[in-house]
């Protein structure tokens, strides 16, 4: 039997695109990860994790595997709360590496590793234009496989829709729903494409209902949040993508492919998403979604790979 890889305890909590990104970073790193859920006890959540006197009490207890602690082992924390546990561990001898700015002391982490937009520096921060993740070329040309026979009856160029849903910076309900719904319809007939929608866990039910009731008429396939998730495939079979504006992640999973992509604006704003969607529309990879199918060359724009590797080369990773 071939050595397993070695391990990397992810401490975060149980969200997807937390997850995502660990769990990316470290397989693209050669390292197998375990997530290690933070779960906050009660009352602790009403204040910020970055004031927290003593992190690993305001938790219930972590459980780490052995071989992610002492100087050869490596431990992985994500977001606010992830990195306030994760400074902790350091703090008793482990090695971690912090996704995501942590609003603390950038010293009490071997190396953190944020977006450009975060605007962040430091000699133990590795910098990124877009959001860490697992969606590797191997990963699309598996499920290209899988997905392409189950999508082949919709007509080409196919347009993949990836839809998130309102948070604390923007807005995504029932009027913003008709109306991303109106521009897709648009496109459909206008431009005789092919469409299949992916919704989000974030994308509320009444905006699902309304993508489906305007869109599944005109020939879309809109998944019902039954059976597998068609995401991967949605990336991996698209000759264009359309995406919401509200999620870095979708966006940075979505240039990663060689489709263009269109970002699909909504009512809201944020300093860090105007930067980063500004560094990639000068880079050429995306474009504001106005109806219509826009098609132009691009490359794929990854730099998970770069990121990892750069990982490997400062911590000594095999």
């Amino acid at each position: 039997m071939p050595p397993a890889d070695p391990t990397a305890g992810v401490i975060a909590e149980d969200f997807a695109g937390m997850k995502s990104q660990a769990f990316g970073l470290a397989r693209r790193a050669g390292l197998t990860p375990v997530l290690c859920p933070v779960m906050v006890r009660p009352g602790w959540r009403y204040l910020p994790a970055s004031w927290w006197p003593m992190p690993l009490r305001a938790i219930r207890p972590l459980q780490m595997p052995a071989t992610c602690m002492g100087p050869s082992g490596v431990m992985i924390s994500i977001g606010g709360t992830g990195g306030a546990v994760g400074a902790a561990m350091r703090a008793r001898g482990g090695r971690v590496v912090q996704i995501q700015n942590p609003r603390m002391d950038l010293r009490k982490f071997d190396l953190v590793i944020a977006n450009r937009h975060d605007e962040i520096s430091g000699p133990n921060v590795v910098l990124s234009r877009t959001a860490l993740h697992g969606v590797s070329p191997d990963c699309l040309a598996q499920a290209r496989r899988v997905w392409a026979p189950r999508l082949a009856h919709l007509p080409r160029p196919l347009v993949s829709v990836l839809v998130g849903g309102g948070n604390g910076r923007f807005r995504l309900g029932a009027a913003e729903g008709h109306a991303l719904a109106a521009q897709l319809g648009r496109m459909i007939d206008c431009d005789g494409v092919g469409l299949a929608l992916t919704p989000s866990r974030r994308t509320g039910v009444e905006v699902r209902e309304i993508l489906s009731h305007h869109l599944s008429p005109k020939g879309a396939w809109v998944w019902d949040m039954e059976g597998e998730n068609p995401y991967l495939g949605l990336l991996a079979c698209a000759d264009a993508i359309v995406v919401t504006a509200d999620s870095v992640s979708m966006i940075s999973e979505a240039v990663a492919t060689q489709a263009p992509v269109m970002v699909a604006a909504l009512p809201g704003r944020s300093r860090r998403i105007g930067l980063f969607m500004q560094e990639l529309t000068q880079a050429g990879r995306i474009r504001v979604f106005d109806g219509r199918m826009r098609d132009w060359p691009v490359a794929p724009l990854d730099d998970t790979q770069a990121v990892a590797l750069e990982m490997c080369h400062r911590l000594n990773l095999k």
